[in-house]
């Protein structure tokens, strides 16, 4: 087993602890406190004038101290926020023994270790709220050294800033950098907004495996397993659709899950491997509704997290409210790229790539030859929330043919910021149809397209059976929170972004 090397640091703190072991004083006693009030809550609630608070039981993180004599101070960080605590040597220490204080305090505690704090408020001479300690108790050693970010003549030092760190070290991000807890507190409040929307009108959570024979609803590449038991290969899920549509069939009007998903792809700023994706499903419903839906749905999850409409992404003001612009999907190829590649079969659209300096691969169809394009000329165009619609048939294997061109599907995916937010369609529900695609998907399968999709004959069962007519919609959770909360990469709205494994310090020797 290799050795890690500890840092002075380190192995002064666990001296630390040996020592308050030695004193009788455990550092990591039951976890059983009586905590009563936090660092908001004081601050929201005293009232000098009535004198009340006088019984705080507080628990937290020490951030700062200031030893002085007697007497001093030091800074407790709880879930809340920030609060001072004054601890004055015969209040901790009423009796003739004062080890608590010249011993404990002074000498076995340090930054970052978590103390339980009984007292009362008060407001001290230069007027800061600060809790009063009568009983200072251990409760959790902090073997290693906080990164301290320090503020001097307007300057930051010391911030822990380094991306490698803070996304692997998240939990000390969360401790020094407060900021960032901001950012997933408003992650819970956007899905809990969107519940609360789709219940209001009349929709059901579900669950759906994660586990698939047959990984469906998406083109991606998925991450393959194998179960022992079955001796089968297994898939994790790249999307949860089809299972969705399944229960749709079995004759619920709504359903919707919050899903991970996994897709073996590449991994940049906006994509991770494993995230979080939500799909509704509602019958009698089609793309134009859909549409209405999620504007309605975008503006009020903006207000409720941000109080506004308005959100600064990138130096870029976003809009959510009102309506968005639809655009089709060949006419922003015509308006950004300057090229009309309506009615083009695949050979031109090959030589139109060429022409535009559009890099393809031969195992591209017609629909990914359309997408490249789209992909290079248009999307970062999109700054305002717009719904490109309409698009090819080729480029959507599970959507309805549009009602009037059965060239085209009646498919919108929303961009914003120049970033796909979400997907929807009226859905599919011909059966017959729905072989006929996943038999072309196949056949780009054996072209060698390994992200296009498999025939799952089970769902095309349940089509059979009769599918009401359907509008479903795909939104990942992950990105709408960078939109929502000015966020720039997708590791600040994942708590535990995946990243390769960490290389150890380790001493020489091995033992």
């Amino acid at each position: 087993m290799a050795n890690i090397e500890l840092s002075e640091q380190e192995i002064l703190r666990r001296q630390s602890m040996a020592k308050l072991r030695e004193l009788g004083i455990e550092p990591y006693p039951a976890p059983l406190y009586p905590v009563n009030a936090s660092a908001k809550s004081i601050e929201a609630e005293y009232d000098p004038e009535k004198g009340n608070l006088q019984d705080i039981c507080i628990a937290g993180r020490i951030m700062s101290r200031r030893i002085m004599g007697a007497a001093s101070f030091m800074e407790l960080q709880d879930a809340t926020g920030r609060i001072q605590i004054y601890v004055k040597r015969d209040e901790i220490c009423p009796g003739e023994d004062k080890t608590m204080y010249n011993t404990v305090f002074k000498k076995l505690l340090d930054i970052g270790d978590v103390v339980g704090i009984k007292g009362f408020a008060f407001i001290t001479q230069t007027g800061q709220l600060s809790v009063h300690a009568k009983e200072l108790t251990v409760l959790s050693k902090s073997l290693k050294v906080l990164p301290i970010v320090k503020e001097a003549d307007g300057k930051v030092h010391d911030a822990f800033t380094d991306p490698e760190l803070r996304y692997r070290q998240r939990y000390v991000d969360l401790i020094v950098n407060p900021q960032v807890k901001e950012v997933f507190i408003k992650r819970s409040k956007i899905i809990a907004t969107m519940r609360e929307y789709f219940n209001a009108a009349g929709c059901l959570e579900v669950e759906t495996p994660i586990l698939q024979s047959i990984p469906g609803g998406a083109t991606a590449r998925p991450f393959i397993t194998h179960h022992n038991a079955l001796d089968i290969p297994l898939y994790m899920r790249i999307a949860n659709e089809l299972y969705l549509k399944r229960l749709i069939v079995g004759g619920f009007d709504g359903v919707y899950e919050f899903a991970k998903d996994f897709r073996n792809e590449g991994m940049d700023k906006t994509h991770n491997p494993e995230f979080t994706c939500m799909e509704i499903y509602v019958a009698y419903k089609d793309y134009i509704w859909m549409m209405d839906f999620v504007e309605k749905m975008l503006n009020k999850i903006a207000v409720a997290v941000n109080g506004t409409t308005k959100v600064n992404i990138g130096g870029n003001e976003i809009d959510f409210g009102g309506e968005y612009r639809r655009l089709p999907i060949l006419d922003a190829i015509k308006e950004y790229a300057g090229v009309d590649v309506k009615g083009m079969d695949e050979d031109q659209l090959r030589d139109t790539c060429k022409k535009l300096g559009v890099e393809i691969e031969p195992s591209m169809g017609k629909g990914k030859l359309i997408d490249a394009i789209f992909g290079e000329f248009c999307e970062d165009k999109l700054i305002q929330p717009t719904f490109i619609i309409d698009y090819p048939v080729e480029m959507s294997p599970l959507t309805k043919r549009h009602r009037t061109d059965p060239t085209l599907t009646e498919r919108f995916e929303l961009f914003v910021n120049g970033k796909e937010l979400a997907n929807a369609y009226s859905e599919l529900n011909d059966p017959v149809d729905q072989l006929e695609r996943f038999e072309d998907q196949a056949r780009l399968k054996a072209s060698g397209d390994d992200e296009a999709m498999f025939i799952d004959y089970d769902f095309v069962r349940a089509l059979e059976y009769g599918m009401p007519p359907t509008s479903g919609l795909g939104m990942g959770i992950d990105r709408l929170t960078m939109f929502m909360t000015g966020q720039t990469t997708i590791q600040d709205v994942l708590f535990f972004p995946q990243m390769r494994p960490e290389k150890t310090a380790v001493k020489k020797e091995e033992q």
